[in-house]
């Protein structure tokens, strides 16, 4: 057992959560061991008591509490092996890489990240795309478990910072593809409602969900925060179901999906915004088209454009839609190739 420590956060260890700087420092302490620490105040930033999701900055002082030795039994926990499965899975849905980053067409029903019954997820699979660099590739934003597309990796420490500072600057833009129930009116438009998250129903809290929020009353009401979505209808199938461009402006949880149920046109397959229902009573559509059409959520991240971290170039990463959406596209005869990239820039 050591004794109590106090250390610096070194240059280029900055700008990120404190549990994984704390885990990148003692990769034999485990999560909750993590959380329990920060809990009772054991952990510190600057003097200061810290949760797992603060952020370190460099130059920081961390005071890190009496810790088991690595050799200690009831903290050494062998990492699972990756199937030759998963290794496959992993490497087939690459969408581009080079030495700083990758890009993923995550499948949908995979976690980003593992969570309250999530052992297979993103992060924990990334070991299966060191290629030839010894260090496994950093998520620097997430897709919900099932949402499918681009989700983007970096492959250094240094690609990660840059990343995750421009996502923050919002200097990537993200485009998504959905159908929803029923047509939007007007065909274009923005999505203002503030977001705050309401607890869930599960043991610990699972199955939380996100609830509406008038814009004029987000900053009177605690924990709420501004969202802003804008949605362009690509194509549509009568007054029944529409194929939709969405854009992120902010990236709150479930934003996306919470905006579409507001308006009354939740996303196919979302039941948990959207209900089960097929019909409209009144009060906006039910998230089920019937028929032949999946029950899966049909929510896509279709691109993202970004700068390079290390080249400054402009690019566009683009990823096919999951097998279960392309079904639904064939079923409505909806061709991506009919419509522009960026319908806001170029309308349909």
């Amino acid at each position: 057992m050591s004794g109590v420590q106090t250390l610096t956060v070194a240059m280029g260890d900055g700008d990120q959560r404190l549990d994984r700087w704390f885990r990148r420092q003692f990769p034999h302490i485990p999560q909750g061991r993590i959380e329990k620490m920060c809990r009772k105040g054991e952990i510190r930033i600057d003097g200061a008591r810290a949760k797992p999701a603060s952020r370190v900055e460099t130059g920081q002082t961390i005071r890190i509490p009496p810790l088991p030795d690595e050799a200690a039994p009831d903290y050494v926990v062998a990492p699972p092996r990756i199937s030759d499965a998963d290794t496959a899975m992993m490497r087939q849905a690459v969408i581009w890489r080079d030495d700083h980053i990758i890009a993923l067409n995550k499948p949908a029903g995979l976690p980003t990240q593992g969570g309250s019954g999530h052992s297979r997820h993103i992060d924990g699979l990334a070991e299966a795309l060191c290629f030839e660099l010894s260090e496994k590739p950093r998520l620097v934003h997430r897709l919900d478990k099932d949402t499918s597309g681009v989700l983007l990796l970096a492959r250094t420490r240094a690609a990660a910072d840059a990343l995750t500072k421009a996502f923050r600057a919002r200097d990537t833009r993200k485009i998504y593809w959905a159908v929803c129930a029923g047509v939007p009116s007007p065909r274009m438009g923005t999505i203002r409602y503030g977001l705050v998250k309401a607890p869930g129903h599960g043991k610990g809290g699972e199955g939380e969900k996100m609830q509406i929020v008038d814009p004029r009353d987000v900053d009177a009401t605690e924990g709420a925060k501004h969202a802003h979505t804008d949605y362009a209808v690509l194509s549509a199938l009568g007054s029944r179901t529409a194929w939709l461009a969405l854009v992120p402006i902010t990236g709150r949880t479930h934003q996306l999906r919470a905006h579409m149920a507001a308006i009354g046109h939740p996303v196919v397959g979302d039941g948990k915004y959207g209900g089960s229902s097929q019909e409209n009573l009144g009060d906006g559509w039910g998230a089920q088209l019937g028929g032949d059409i999946s029950r899966k959520l049909h929510l896509h991240a279709r691109s993202i454009t970004m700068t390079h971290p290390v080249t400054g170039k402009r690019l566009t990463f683009t990823a096919p839609l999951p097998d279960h959406m392309q079904r639904t596209w064939d079923h409505l005869e909806w061709r991506a190739s009919d419509v522009p990239a960026d319908p806001f820039e170029d309308p349909v």
